[in-house]
């Protein structure tokens, strides 16, 4: 990436902040200006402005976005009060999931003929995970429950860092597929569950050492109050730095991190403060949180650059139907198949088996396996399933999302008006919902 396209970033960033509420207000979003910017600047001969797929600096900055967004998203999550309501992120993670890590794996080798059981699960597990920042006006739709809107970011944030694991095995499996001649397997022998465990355990001890050494500076009031983001965002890069450093994986170790962060706090900010201790601590990851979304940006526009070229070269019908089926079918069957017995209606289901869109963790996994394993054989193939799912997830999901969500509370207040028997008789989740 040259001087130039970096300042070319800058200045789309710049345009996108002046122009956000408007672009909103045409349901388009961030990932969908960033891809399209970086498919017409970056994917062309512009001599300066040119973006290798393969470069160190792409895989650097992709990789160090993720692990932001791992850990900023699971140092949000407050397990006190996600246990007044644990069933359905619950078996959206539990049940959803391995679901659709399996189904997708099936759907890539029955319609991928040159696919081994490692790439085509390599696929499933790519494009498992959701992203809530694609249909972030439904997540902040007041008008639609808190519950939904809870277990969809909920399940967003814990989704990339749960499947990690199943993504790195089955890229160390498919390297050692590649046979000779090939490049080796970058892990091999039991590396991949070594290379997890230095992972969970760096990020278990940086994640509660710096939560009990900011608690400790700020009970002696060594701490201000306004460096304390700087030291979250420490322990986020530090937890990811260090675990590679020692061979580990970055990010398990920055999404163990997060959870251990927030753990590791618990109530000691409202002991300290005197104030609300959840928002405090919520206040603390708003750095690491904010330099995340930002590089985020810049993810989005090397996916337009550099990934989105290899799905238009390699575009077919068995690719287009994958990513028409990843998108419905194999996300909305594993939702309604975990919230069986759940009394939620059948619009509940689609609407929740619907906003599952595909992000930013799938495009770094996507450029991880470029890093690992090159683009050769089936490789190229299967990044071009995922991007190809990717971009039609950015628009459609990003399109869709305040037209449907506005859909979705429409009927729900017409049945809730035209429902027989007083308010109690209604179903219970509508109650809920209500409350």
């Amino acid at each position: 990436m040259t001087e130039a396209m970096f300042g070319v970033l800058a200045l789309l960033v710049l345009a996108w902040v002046v122009t956000s509420d408007l672009l909103a207000r045409a349901n388009i979003t961030g990932p969908l200006f960033f891809t399209v910017a970086g498919f017409l600047i970056g994917s062309h001969d512009w001599k300066h402005l040119t973006v290798e797929v393969d470069a160190p600096s792409v895989h650097l900055v992709a990789e160090v976005t993720l692990a932001l967004l791992l850990f900023a998203d699971a140092a949000r999550v407050d397990f006190s009060r996600l246990r007044q309501d644990i069933y359905l992120p619950g078996r959206l993670l539990g049940i959803g999931l391995p679901l659709s890590v399996v189904l997708g794996s099936l759907l890539a080798a029955w319609l991928f003929d040159d696919f081994t059981w490692a790439v085509a699960g390599f696929v499933g597990a790519t494009l498992a995970p959701t992203d809530a920042a694609l249909s972030a006006q439904v997540i902040n739709d007041r008008r639609i429950p808190m519950r939904l809107r809870r277990a969809l970011n909920v399940e967003s944030g814990l989704n990339d860092g749960i499947v990690t694991p199943v993504v790195t095995f089955t890229l160390a499996v498919a390297a050692g597929q590649l046979g000779p001649g090939e490049k080796e397997g970058f892990l091999a022998d039991g590396g991949a569950l070594l290379e997890l465990a230095v992972g969970l355990v760096v990020g278990l001890v940086i994640g509660r050492g710096s939560a009990k050494l900011l608690v400790f500076g700020l009970r002696r009031r060594w701490t201000s109050t306004e460096a304390r983001g700087l030291a979250t965002l420490a322990a986020a890069l530090g937890s990811f730095a260090i675990a590679l450093t020692l061979s580990g994986n970055g990010f398990i170790a920055a999404f163990v991190a997060g959870l251990a962060f927030r753990a590791g706090l618990g109530g000691a900010l409202l002991d300290t403060e005197g104030t609300d201790g959840t928002a405090a601590a919520d206040d603390v990851v708003e750095l690491p949180e904010l330099l995340g979304e930002i590089l985020a940006f810049v993810v989005w526009f090397l996916f337009g650059a550099a990934l989105v070229p290899i799905a238009i070269d390699n575009f077919d019908l068995p690719l287009l139907a994958y990513a028409v089926l990843s998108l419905t079918v194999v996300r909305i069957v594993p939702v309604a198949a975990s919230l069986v017995g759940k009394g939620l209606d059948g619009r509940t289901v689609l609407f929740l088996g619907w906003f599952g869109p595909r992000g930013l963790a799938s495009v770094v996994f996507a450029l991880l396996a470029i890093e690992e394993l090159g683009t050769t054989g089936s490789v190229q193939p299967a990044i071009a399933a995922v991007a190809l799912t990717v971009l039609m997830s950015v628009v459609l999901h990003g399109v869709s999302a305040g037209p449907l969500g506005g859909w979705y509370v429409r009927h729900e207040q017409a049945h809730d008006d035209s429902g027989p028997g007083p308010r109690s008789r209604r179903p219970a989740h509508r109650q809920l919902g209500r409350r």
